[in-house]
């Protein structure tokens, strides 16, 4: 007997159909898993086979070969223990139901009740696609998959449940649309608990309002890591397309949360200096999604940016420059995209205190040195504001003046990516950062003086040609601040200033 179910195999963010086919036929008893299976989806046997007979049907003893088709390609997990099960249960003839336009997914445990698995989004994306009408998941996946207008989605809790809903004996309730919030509903920290640092509030504004790369260079406990963690609070609203992307790569990941499966919040990742380069861009057999990835539309903040290892910052370069990652295994290559805010903190010496403008530092010039040029050149001139944050007058932390909220920057914000989504609607650009050489040109647009200015600073600072783009499209976030559409001299002025520390520091 043969038989055939529909289900959906992951690689990366991606998926793809598959076609569980079971055949039993005369023979020594056996049950082979063939169409490169690895060892998750070899161990589905024995839960599948535990499963059938703990759900009171007969594990059939004969030649069991279950081939997971197309058959060059790697399957991974254990999401096709469901379409095994009921395949086996089909073709020995035990159920006799149609299950054409219908999907199954799920990891089965021993007693037949189904366990939660990732990349649920991505799998409901390309069933609709494929002109799939059901599908049926864990009961703790049908929220995240309901997502999916268009898809009639089944959450099930076991096997029997499963059974009596496609005999028509005991319908499963269909899962309601899930609605999306696309409001910031997380509490993050308000920028009125900084007191004083003026120029590092309009630096984080400037980055938010054009998703620009921030570097910030200040003595231990002058609010850096302060202003980082208050990022998240200014940066608009993801967009419906931006939060599927991002839902889509934590659920591959894992690490959505079960009740609110989806990622409506911009998200914010803060990997501890030990992490490995691995971690950092994204790896293993089958290449998993690292951190670079999971902050997509978000913030990549690496605190004490130095004590990084040197191949996890270089192994930054390209994906912030490229907005994506590509990781190649034998297993084949994966691209995840990274499209990200880079906020790093440092202090400007092993004490913390070069430069200090009232205790000493007590690193010697070769210590400063080695310090500094852990971070690269290359590495620095890809990161679009150099900021410095000094220490915090004591008449500041006194005062009893309102600082300005997160709330009333925000609308700053939103109002210049406003205008940048106009300005840019069918280019697939979403920010002035993201700007191409092309758009540059036909975009960043100068008065006169603003031309003249910038062609001095081009020759008295010995700029590179990438800190000419980057200077411009800042330039352009400011002006887009200001309500401006041409690009003045006041404008170019302050995008210059943001690029002269590492003349301090790195003694450019």
């Amino acid at each position: 007997m043969f038989s055939r179910i529909n289900s959906v195999g992951l690689f990366g963010i991606d998926s793809y159909m598959i076609e569980v086919e079971a055949d039993i036929s005369n023979g020594l008893p056996a049950f082979d898993i063939v169409g490169l299976p690895d060892a998750a989806v070899k161990e589905s046997r024995d839960r599948v086979r535990a499963a059938i007979k703990n759900c009171g049907f007969k594990f059939p003893v004969s030649r069991i070969t279950v081939n997971l088709a197309p058959a060059d390609r790697k399957k991974e997990g254990s999401i096709y223990d469901l379409p095994v099960l009921l395949s086996i249960l089909k073709a020995s003839g035990q159920i006799s139901v149609s299950l054409d336009n219908t999907v199954v997914i799920g990891e089965v445990a021993l007693d037949g009740m189904l366990r939660a698995v990732n990349g649920v989004l991505a799998i409901a994306i390309t069933a609709k696609e494929n002109g799939i009408e059901n599908l049926f998941v864990p009961k703790e996946n049908a929220v995240e998959a309901a997502v999916v207008d268009g898809l009639n989605v089944y959450g099930v809790e076991s096997v029997k449940e499963l059974i009596l809903h496609l005999k028509g004996e005991k319908p499963i309730e269909k899962q309601p649309l899930t609605v999306i919030k696309s409001e910031n509903n997380l509490p993050v920290p308000d920028f009125s608990d900084v007191k004083g640092q003026l120029a590092a509030k309009k630096a984080m504004e400037i980055a938010a309002a054009g998703g620009h790369n921030i570097i910030l260079v200040g003595p231990p406990g002058s609010g850096k890591s302060m202003l980082a963690k208050r990022l998240p609070g200014i940066m608009p609203d993801m967009t419906f397309d931006e939060a599927i992307e991002t839902t889509k790569i934590h659920s591959v990941a894992g690490i959505l949360d079960k009740k609110e499966p989806f990622v409506s919040n911009r998200p914010f990742r803060s990997p501890h200096h030990t992490v490995s380069p691995a971690a950092i861009a994204g790896g293993g057999t089958m290449p998993r999604p690292g951190e670079i990835s999971l902050a997509h539309n978000g913030v990549l903040f690496l605190d004490e940016f130095p004590e990084f290892r040197r191949d996890v910052m270089e192994a930054l370069r390209q994906p912030i420059e490229d907005g994506k990652v590509t990781i190649s295994r034998v297993a084949g290559t994966l691209t995840y995209p990274s499209s990200i805010m880079l906020v790093a903190a440092m202090n400007p010496c092993p004490c913390g205190f070069f430069g200090h403008p009232t205790r000493e530092c007590k690193c010697s010039p070769q210590a400063v040195h080695k310090y500094l040029s852990k971070i690269s050149g290359p590495m620095l001139d890809r990161i679009d504001l150099h900021v410095e944050v000094p220490p915090v007058d004591y008449s500041d932390l006194r005062s009893n003046g309102n600082e300005e909220t997160s709330a009333e920057i925000k609308v700053r914000v939103n109002k210049a990516r406003a205008l940048q989504a106009e300005r840019y609607k069918g280019t697939g650009i979403s920010c002035n950062a993201r700007l191409t050489p092309s758009l540059i040109r036909k975009y960043c647009i100068l008065d006169d003086e603003a031309s003249q200015y910038l062609a001095l600073s081009f020759e008295r600072l010995g700029l590179s040609a990438r800190a000419y783009d980057r200077i411009l499209k800042v330039a352009r976030t400011i002006a887009d601040l200001d309500g401006c559409e041409i690009i003045e001299k006041r404008h170019i002025f302050s995008a210059i200033s943001f690029r002269s520390l590492d003349r301090k520091y790195w003694g450019a």
